[in-house]
């Protein structure tokens, strides 16, 4: 199974994306920008595909033991992204909720200075039933793709 990420617009705080499972539109996202060099916790990750694990310590999957008692079976982990660490995916609107992580949400805010996406909660509650299964067997990868720069 494949989460595909379509970067397609971006500014200097957020970057934000279309998100497909199996070819099929299913939300948008939301991450910090691009920035060639690193800053923690404020930059997106690199392009690229990655395979997506499920976390089940921390304090992440502590709240969404509580907070989606009937769904959560751990955190989705985006694994091995060179540089980064627990990179996960999960529910927030604005950059601010994010250190590098794919928020989701059910509508995208694209104006320049206050990207954000909203319903947050009723995305992640769409999507993460539909992939969990898959990233419990170790077979759901996602692909980032960099849409909204210019080739360089």
């Amino acid at each position: 199974m494949e989460i595909r990420v379509d970067r397609f617009v971006s500014d200097d705080d957020a970057t934000v994306s279309r998100v497909f499972i199996d070819g099929t539109f299913e939300c948008f996202g939301l991450e910090d920008e691009y920035r060639e060099e690193k800053v923690i916790n404020e930059t997106r990750i690199p392009a690229g595909t990655y395979q997506v694990r499920l976390r089940s310590e921390g304090s992440h999957h502590q709240r969404y033991q509580n907070r989606f008692p009937n769904i959560h079976q751990g955190m989705l982990h985006v694994q091995d992204v060179p540089g980064f660490t627990w990179i996960l995916i999960h529910c927030g609107n604005t950059d601010e909720d994010t250190a590098g992580c794919l928020l989701i949400g059910s509508q995208a805010i694209t104006d320049p200075g206050s990207m954000m996406i909203t319903g947050s909660q009723a995305a992640y509650e769409r999507f993460y039933p539909k992939v969990v299964d898959a990233a419990a067997n170790n077979d759901l990868t996602i692909v980032y793709e960099d849409n909204d720069r210019a080739a360089v």
